[in-house]
């Protein structure tokens, strides 16, 4: 963000937050504070690309979150969205993809500290090595997680979720053949290699275009608890819990903060995604597909 941008909207922060405060204590009284939740992917010093974060700059945000919000599993956020009434603000932390950097500062910060959080990965790429597409379109290949700094956090108590296989884009008018190994081979396929349950599951690039109602259909017949977007937006007490609507954890604090304190704006401007009734079975999942699935996803054995 250019620096006349940065203080436009720190003027407007601070002009504004003393409505903000007004309109969370009345959100307190009547239970409808919403459930935020954050996406990060890379924290590190080196190498920094547009979806990395500084070191100190998560350790600020991570020192800012604790002092105002209750930090909460997906599950919680869920029992709390599901239950149709909250009035402590709360906010869960995700982190999509899986890169090896985060293991030397973030993940080890969040442990010590006890604060819970989901591990979104991409299986192909924490199995085979592979860096991710968007690094190698960039000109800077990044390594993943290994299987074995997996089986560390899981063993840490980690919760590990779900990327896909490929991080591919499931909103296009993909086959359902696909779209079955993607969400459902992956989520196995994970839960095999790790030896433990995989119940979230995260949308690559998790915008309006990257979604689709026959996704939505199939992570449900998969059997995760909730999936989770990237096109910003807040979880209100009494909104669908199996769908989590995430932000990203912006690196610019003053934006960080707009978000974080509900910006009356973005409520105005929220457009949601629709994904249809997806609890009504995927009644368009072909059995060749499913059996396909399942001759395949123990593709890797390690």
């Amino acid at each position: 963000m250019t620096t006349w941008k940065q203080f436009l909207l720190g003027a407007y922060y601070w002009a504004t937050l003393p409505a903000r405060r007004r309109a969370g204590s009345k959100r307190a009284a009547h239970q409808t504070e919403p459930v935020r939740i954050l996406f990060y992917h890379r924290v590190a010093d080196e190498r920094p690309n547009g979806w990395t974060m500084p070191t100190a700059t998560f350790a600020e945000q991570i020192a800012w979150l604790r002092e105002r919000f209750d930090i909460v599993s997906l599950a919680e956020a869920q029992a709390r969205v599901a239950a149709g009434f909250n009035s402590q603000p709360a906010v869960s932390i995700t982190f999509d993809d899986g890169y090896a950097d985060n293991m030397r500062f973030a993940v080890p910060l969040l442990v010590e500290q006890q604060i819970p959080f989901t591990y979104f990965v991409s299986t192909d790429h924490v199995i085979d090595g592979q860096s991710f597409p968007h690094d190698v379109k960039a000109g800077q290949p990044l390594s993943p997680n290994t299987l074995d700094e997996l089986r560390e956090l899981v063993a840490a108590g980690v919760e590990i979720g779900a990327h896909t296989r490929s991080h591919i884009d499931l909103g296009g008018d993909l086959p359902a053949v696909q779209l079955v190994d993607e969400i459902a081979t992956c989520k196995r396929e994970l839960e095999f290699v790790l030896g433990a349950r995989v119940g979230y599951f995260a949308f690559p690039y998790g915008q309006h275009k990257n979604l689709s109602r026959e996704a939505f259909r199939i992570a449900y017949e998969a059997g995760y608890e909730g999936v989770c977007s990237a096109y910003g937006g807040y979880n209100f007490p009494g909104d669908d819990p199996f769908h989590l609507r995430r932000f990203h954890a912006d690196p610019e604090m003053i934006r960080f903060k707009n978000w974080l304190t509900v910006d009356a704006r973005k409520l105005r401007r929220h457009r949601d995604f629709d994904p249809g009734d997806y609890r009504d079975a995927a009644k368009d999942v072909s059995c060749k597909a499913v059996g396909w699935v399942e001759s395949h996803e123990t593709d890797h054995v390690v």
